[in-house]
Order: C-alpha cells, then sequence, then structure tokens
C-alpha cells in the first residue's frame, strides 16, 4: 500500500501529464502547460525526497536589506 506521499506524488505527476496533454492539443497555450507541467513535476520530487519538508518563503512586501558599507 503506497504511502501518502507515494500518492501524493503520483497524484502530481498525473496532473503534470494533463497539463503537457492540454499543450500538446492547444499550442497557443502549449508554453504555459508546460511550465505548470513542469512545477508539478518539480513538487512531486519534493514530495517524495523530503514528505514532511518546508518550502522557504519570502514575503512578497519585504525588501532586501541594504548592503552593509
Amino acid at each position: 500500500m503506497p504511502t501518502n506521499s507515494e500518492l501524493a506524488a503520483k497524484m502530481l505527476r498525473d496532473a503534470s501529464m494533463f497539463f503537457r496533454q492540454v499543450g500538446e492539443q492547444n499550442p497557443p497555450v502549449a508554453e504555459q502547460m508546460n511550465q505548470n507541467a513542469a512545477v508539478y513535476d518539480q513538487v512531486a520530487q519534493l514530495v517524495e525526497s523530503d514528505p514532511t519538508g518546508e518550502v522557504p518563503t519570502q514575503d512578497p512586501g519585504a525588501e532586501e536589506a541594504p548592503a552593509a558599507e
């Protein structure tokens, strides 16, 4: 029986395949669909390799700290 993370990774890969198929059938959106598919593949890999890991986030409103002089 698969673990929850194995099942999640499989579902993400299946979604990735769906996006690629949509792109193949609809060339005007192919680039966007391939980008979506790549993200789903990357997340599937993360879920498999580190199921309890956390994705670092960046506050969209935060600015970079000024460089020390």
